[in-house]
């Protein structure tokens, strides 16, 4: 084991509790801090965005079952929603990743970055859309479903940051936007854990203890924690000034994507 190992529990605890508290995946933070770890580490440069794309998506998996059963213990999950949004949540990310894996590390970071900072500015506006209109039937709700799954394979989250807004916009309440984000990470998670397994089968040059784009060390320290602490973040939602500490998380993923341009211009 190297000394960069102890490092991924400390992530997951991070990443875990931010992933319940406001219902995201989790992968907008740990992106960024598995991309500079992997940096540091001396990985191929020319991997070193897929992986981290890659384990942050296989984490969610495990994050969003811990998150989507607190939040469902508070009846803040509508079910009903994620039945309709879920088969186009899988087809977009499955499709999405695969995408993502032929793209080179320098213009994937640049869309990382990018969709970080519209994630973090909509955070720091506390941006909530008026409901304009109810759910759309299922064909909408599929096609919704595409485009959030799609965009979230490229940035490995878990969706929050466009799913939550989507369902305000049709009239959903905001604990159930939420608590129905948590469980709408789930399906977002596998798929697309699955198609940076297949995106990186085959590439060549990938360090050691890899599954496809999965860095298994990371992956097992991350998840272990960030079980445990996404119950926590999720009881917490319902306790604490959530839009206070939503402005504080945004400003600080705008900060993590700047470091991550600086490091890639640099």
């Amino acid at each position: 084991m190297t000394i960069w190992w102890l490092t991924y529990p400390l992530l997951g605890i991070f990443g875990g509790f931010v992933a319940g508290l406001f219902g995201v995946g989790g992968g907008l933070t740990l992106v960024p801090f598995m991309y500079m770890l992997f940096v540091a580490q001396n990985f191929p440069p020319e991997h070193v965005m897929h992986l981290a794309l890659g384990t942050s998506m296989a984490t969610i998996v495990f994050t969003s079952i811990s998150s989507m059963r607190a939040h469902h213990a508070h009846g803040a999950v509508r079910w009903d929603v994620v039945r309709n949004l879920a088969p186009g949540l899988v087809l977009g990310t499955f499709g999405g990743s695969l995408v993502a894996g032929q793209v080179p590390t320098g213009p994937m970071t640049m869309i990382f970055v990018v969709i970080v900072y519209y994630a973090s500015l909509q955070m720091m506006l506390d941006f909530k859309p008026h409901a304009h209109r109810q759910l759309p039937g299922p064909f909408g709700l599929f096609a919704a479903g595409g485009v959030i799954g799609g965009v979230s394979s490229l940035v490995a989250a878990g969706g929050g940051f466009l799913s939550v807004p989507f369902m305000l916009f049709c009239n959903v309440a905001i604990h159930s936007a939420v608590g129905t984000s948590s469980a709408l990470g789930f399906p977002i998670a596998i798929a697309g854990a699955v198609g940076y397994i297949v995106a990186g089968w085959r590439d060549s040059g990938l360090p050691p203890y890899t599954l496809g784009y999965i860095y298994l060390p990371a992956f097992v320290g991350i998840v272990v924690m960030s079980i445990l602490m996404a119950p926590v973040g999720a009881r917490l939602a319902h306790k604490l000034p959530v839009k206070k500490l939503k402005r504080a998380f945004g400003a600080f993923l705008a900060l993590l994507a700047s470091k991550m341009l600086y490091s890639l211009i640099g």
